[in-house]
């Protein structure tokens, strides 16, 4: 078995008080299933405060606070995909 301790690092800082952990789950399973071999680490990472952020690489990419709203999977997947791999296809996720 192979362990990949390579970038990039993804990580979903979810607010515990808020309940964010199952959105922050489900979001770190697709983003798993579908960079499997791209993504060195995913984190997932308990804050306070309504937080809900997605960091690749140090670099924030999503942010709840200041969008108003949580992302959508497809939309998070091609965020991700712009970030790590342009060439990277995300078959239906980019129609």
């Amino acid at each position: 078995m192979k362990i990949n301790y390579q970038t990039p690092r993804v990580e979903i800082h979810y607010c515990t008080e808020c309940r964010f952990i199952l959105r922050a789950n489900w979001l770190s399973q697709e983003l798993l299933m579908t960079f499997s071999d791209k993504i060195g680490e995913l984190a997932l990472i308990p804050s306070t405060g309504g937080v809900f952020e997605v960091i690749c690489d140090g670099v924030c990419i999503f942010s709840r606070k200041e969008v108003g709203r949580f992302p959508e999977s497809k939309e998070l997947k091609q965020l991700v995909r712009d970030k790590i791999d342009l060439e990277f296809s995300l078959g239906h996720s980019e129609v």
